[in-house]
């Protein structure tokens, strides 16, 4: 990528989205204000937008194409649900756009290796909003493994088991439908893979399970019951293939959206000289609430901090702004500069690889390969 943006100026930005992107990257967006300027907001309701606009007195759009072709808006945001996220990134990319994307990327991973062709081919910097890899504790943990400080990894065990829609009552909408991007893979298995892949090393070999316990919601639009066909379950087992290291290391990840009191989100890591533990039980916010832990050769565990470095300058009540922040920040570097983003739409292809071999694994009952470096 070349540099083609005047540093001095301030990257004005417009969000599509009014969920995630009005709750998270919009105060992240002005938290970075040194960096970047929001301008606008886009949705397709009208009554939403409106309401969104008065309050952040920012412009809005309905139109799409109004976004795309407003010279003054440099860079997009795209939070919407997963099902348009690759056709508006397209489209985006098309008219010159800076992008960040929310994950999954798009529903298939040949999608998103047409829009990096897209992004190299025209000169533009694509982040992906992998935000576990800005959180202190979890970059931490990346310094510890690194540094040998349990030796070689021997096994991964990732538990990430949550009770979001554990409540039969809990309305029907995009996210139980799996054309339309709904299920855990996409909501969590797309962070968990994206995880192991920047501690460890790329996914070589899966064997999925999947299912869907909760087969009927209630759409409030309709009044009717419908089907639930995205997955709330989902079990896999893995190799990881690490650098410098022979043979590749067994990893077996559980995710759930229907676990009652379910444990969080739990890493633990078996090494030859140890073993490293990072998790959080805390239901209501994915990012506050984790510690890591450490224990060397059979001793007692040691709670760990972040070195400074690594630590918020700034915190909000809203655990998931200071990652997203920072992966902003990131981003703003990369367009400013001309420097490869990361994590971009090549972590986001990896991930998205494997979530697609997950489910082709669940339909076939197969263990599958995955070549990860096509």
């Amino acid at each position: 990528m070349t540099n083609i943006f005047n540093r001095q100026e301030k990257i004005s930005v417009a969000i599509a989205g009014l969920g995630f992107g009005e709750s998270v990257h919009l105060p992240a967006l002005q938290a970075n204000e040194d960096l970047f300027a929001p301008i606008s907001l886009w949705h397709p309701r009208s009554d939403r937008l409106e309401q969104a606009c008065k309050k952040n007195e920012l412009e809005g759009y309905q139109n799409w194409d109004e976004v795309l072709k407003n010279p003054s808006i440099k860079a997009v945001i795209i939070a919407t649900p997963p099902a348009p996220r690759f056709q508006m990134a397209k489209e985006a990319l098309q008219a010159n756009k800076h992008l960040l994307l929310e994950k999954p990327v798009a529903l298939f991973a040949n999608e998103i290796a047409d829009l990096q062709r897209l992004a190299l081919e025209k000169n533009l910097s694509v982040a992906v909003d992998f935000e576990y890899r800005a959180v202190p504790l979890f970059m931490q943990a990346k310094r510890l493994l690194e540094n040998g400080a349990i030796g070689t990894p021997l096994l991964v065990k990732f538990d990430w088991l949550m009770g979001s829609r554990a409540n039969p009552a809990r309305p029907w909408n995009w996210y139980s439908s799996s054309t339309e991007g709904g299920g855990v893979i996409g909501a969590l298995g797309t962070h968990a893979f994206d995880i192991l892949h920047w501690l460890f090393g790329p996914t070589t070999q899966i064997h999925g399970l999947t299912s869907t316990s909760i087969k009927e919601r209630l759409n409030p639009k309709t009044g009717k019951i419908m089907e639930v066909d995205s997955e709330d379950v989902c079990l896999a087992q893995l190799k990881l293939k690490t650098p410098f290291i022979s043979t590749e290391i067994p990893a077996q990840v559980s995710i759930s959206s229907i676990a009652q009191q379910g444990r969080g989100c739990w890493i633990e890591v078996y090494g030859t000289e140890g073993t490293l533990l990072i998790g959080s039980d805390n239901q209501k916010d994915y990012v506050h609430g984790f510690s890591l832990r450490v224990s060397r050769a059979g001793e007692p565990y040691k709670d760990i901090q972040p070195d400074s470095d690594l630590a918020f300058k700034t915190t909000w009540s809203d655990g998931r702004i200071a990652p997203v922040k920072r992966i902003q920040r990131w981003w703003a570097n990369s367009i400013q500069n001309g420097l490869p983003m990361i994590p971009g739409l090549s972590e986001g292809l990896l991930s998205q690889l494997v979530c697609d071999a997950l489910k082709e694994s669940t339909k076939s009952g197969l263990q599958l390969a995955i070549d990860t470096f096509t």
